[in-house]
């Protein structure tokens, strides 16, 4: 049975790991051991940031429309209820929109919703 050399695959592996930590500081870029532990603790980081960017998106949508909204005389909470009382679905992240760049149909909401 012929001899078969794992050197093509071995040094793909590692060109593909060295590519993914490409930029990192010191030995972490270049260092086998060190840049396996950095590309999964990369990863990791990135997966949580994905679910902060959210929230803290979610935050910003929140603290547009409250400003708008106290700028009427309502809270965001009483907003917020009285959206869902007056069965008007409307995310977010809409409203946000509405309250920095279309002020008037968020103004035209909030008329129809005090009523």
């Amino acid at each position: 049975m012929p001899r078969v050399k794992r050197g093509t695959l071995h040094v793909k592996k590692r060109k593909s790991l060295l590519s993914k930590t490409k930029g990192f500081k010191w030995g972490r870029k270049n260092l086998i051991k060190a840049a396996k532990t950095a590309a999964i603790k990369a990863g990791v980081h990135s997966y949580v940031d994905r679910k902060k960017k959210k929230r803290t998106t979610r935050a910003l949508w929140q603290i547009k429309i409250s400003a708008f909204v106290r700028e009427q005389g309502l809270s965001y909470s009483k907003f917020i209820n009285l959206l869902k009382v007056a069965n008007i679905e409307l995310d977010r992240k809409i409203m946000a929109d509405f309250a920095e760049n279309n002020k008037e149909t968020l103004l035209a909401i909030i008329e129809k919703v005090k009523k």
